[in-house]
């Protein structure tokens, strides 16, 4: 591209306002580098504001305040033996090393904080270096009303992570509503009470004030940009990057104003998200079959464009072919798609293929199921789809999917729309199983086993229930095992189980500075960077605990605002 002229000019360019680049952004303008923040769409916050806002930080602060220990031997144990040697080294510790100084600077600079989760178990306690909680960090809550007019700008979170469709919720008050622990009751009535009671901001919006999750997280840094004048352009698309000598120096972007070039005197950040949107990179990349329209990130949102710019300047890739997984349950003509996050981990459930079989451990970490959803479609031809069935009881105590509990939600108050397409009912497993257009026998022989297990305590083929993630989202009260139970009174239920995700894994590939590398040699890319879901994950093809999307986004957008901050040094001295 020619570079004859500029439309602006700034020390650092970052693409994508997620958590990763709004954390580049805040962090390259504190290190004194004028920044500005592009956002393609009319929101900001990315697929960030629609998720759990937990950040995986081993090593962090709190861990020790708590009376428990971790250590960086520990946990790069844990990922040395998770990743399987497909990550570099080099990448993950420096992700170990940066993570909880990250999280220090935040609070430090820019009053962002987070609090350690006790209870919220890696995804692998079991493994070596794996923990029973502890390393997940959640966002502490954050009144919209600081926001000002900015808050009706960002990207509104999804229904079914808060209470009522409406009413905010952070990971511990989800955790004891969901499993019902003590108090659970009084929580409920004292979270509708403070929603109902904000009377002022009620008559603005149904929105809850007090915001948490993603949500959170992604004010809390807004708030801070705000604070340091960091500008952020809605409506910005990237249309390319840059090059001069080798060198990335800018970029092209469609605007409200037309086609504009920003010069970018330190670097261009690349935190534009995955891929999940495109379905013509879901078809070269991913497993078949597959589909945009399953995913439980907001639809339409990320579609490559970081990863192809990349590309263009001959930049490597790596995991292309995984993804952030979750099955989500199909819902046609509406997406996204509802993620199956915790009613698989509750007793009185399964996952079966068109056989009627089981084929993994349904509470296990959601990536997993998807990765055994493709190894037994590769067997059966009929695993993707796959269908959550369950029967009365568990309809009456538990959510499923876009269902409330049945207490809450009977099936008269289901949209007329969602049965025999959302939703599937009958009186018995047979004419379920005729409904669904599966095995019967296969079906009932799954059931009777499930039955048998579910007196013993112990799934003998899967092992649900076998750790302490497996139980994280349980039923303390259901006894000998809290995530087993029979299927026995009817009706039966079945909702399609489509292979979804919220994110893609692969893209650029990166070195410990965040630094993007060339396909041909494994340089880097001068001036280019890339963090989050726009680059090739550190956590390889698995997922170590809740949390490991955002913060080695969050981590290394940190990395890279002080790599850029440092090389305008070494480039004064040399001068």
């Amino acid at each position: 591209m020619s570079t004859e002229h500029w439309d602006e000019r700034f020390d650092v360019v970052v693409v994508g306002s997620g958590a990763g680049g709004m954390t580049a952004a805040l962090r390259a303008q504190t290190e004194g580098l004028s920044t500005v923040l592009l956002e393609k769409s009319d929101r900001y916050g990315g697929t960030s504001a629609v998720s759990g806002g937990g950040i995986w930080i081993p090593c962090n602060d709190q861990i020790a305040e708590l009376g428990e220990s971790d250590s960086y031997e520990e946990a790069l144990t844990y990922l040395r033996y998770l990743t399987g040697g497909e990550v570099p080294e080099s990448r993950i510790e420096a992700y170990l090393r940066n993570a909880p100084e990250m999280v220090r600077a935040l609070a430090a600079d820019s009053g962002i904080h987070y609090r350690a989760v006790h209870k919220y178990p890696d995804y692998f306690p079991d493994k070596p270096g794996g923990k029973p909680g502890f390393r997940t960090m959640e966002p502490a809550a954050f009144d919209a009303a600081q926001l000002g007019d900015a808050f009706w700008q960002q990207r509104e979170p999804f229904a079914g992570t808060q209470l009522m469709g409406r009413v905010s919720m952070d990971q511990v008050e989800a955790h004891t509503l969901f499993t019902r622990g003590k108090g659970w009751f009084l929580l409920t009535l004292k979270m509708m009470g403070r929603y109902w009671s904000d009377l002022r901001w009620r008559l603005k919006t149904r929105r809850d004030r007090r915001l948490t999750l993603g949500q959170a997280m992604v004010a809390a840094l807004r708030h801070g940009l705000d604070a340091r004048g960091v500008p952020i352009r809605l409506n910005n698309a990237l249309v390319g990057l840059i090059e001069e000598n080798g060198r990335v120096v800018g970029v092209e972007v469609d605007s409200p104003e037309g086609r504009k070039r920003l010069r970018a005197e330190r670097g261009v950040v690349l935190a534009t998200g995955g891929f999940e949107s495109n379905q013509q990179m879901r078809e070269q990349y991913l497993p078949q079959p597959t589909r945009a329209e399953w995913t439980a990130a907001p639809y339409g949102l990320n579609e490559g464009e970081g990863i192809r710019a990349g590309q263009a300047l001959g930049a490597g890739t790596a995991f292309m072919n995984l993804t952030w997984g979750t099955p989500t349950a199909h819902m046609p003509d509406e997406a996204p798609q509802p993620g199956l996050f915790v009613e698989r981990a509750l007793p009185g459930c399964m996952l079966v293929n068109g056989n009627g079989q089981r084929f993994c451990n349904e509470a296990g970490p959601y990536t997993e199921v998807i990765y055994a959803m493709y190894r037994d479609h590769e067997k059966s031809g009929c695993t993707v789809p796959a269908w959550f069935v369950f029967d009365a009881t568990f309809r009456k105590k538990y959510p499923a999917g876009p269902t409330l509990p049945g207490s809450i939600q009977p099936d008269r108050k289901l949209p007329k729309k969602w049965w025999d397409k959302v939703i599937y009912k009958a009186d018995s497993l047979s004419e379920l199983a005729a409904k669904i257009g599966i095995d019967a026998q296969g079906l009932a022989q799954s059931v009777e086993r499930m039955n048998r297990y579910s007196r013993l305590g112990v799934d003998a083929e899967f092992g649900k229930g076998v750790n302490v993630f497996d139980r994280y989202y349980s039923d303390p009260t259901v006894k000998p095992n809290p995530c087993l139970g029979p299927l026995e009174k009817g009706p039966f239920y079945a909702l399609r189980v489509d292979a979804g995700e919220i994110g893609t894994k692969g893209g650029l590939t990166t070195d410990e500075r965040a630094r993007v590398l060339r396909e041909d040699d494994g340089q880097p890319i001068a001036g280019l960077y890339a963090v989050g879901n726009c680059s090739a994950a550190v956590m390889g093809r698995t997922y170590a605990g809740p949390g490991s999307t955002l913060g080695p986004a969050m981590t290394f957008a940190y990395i890279a605002a002080r790599e850029m901050a440092a090389e305008g040094g070494a480039q004064r001295k040399a001068a």
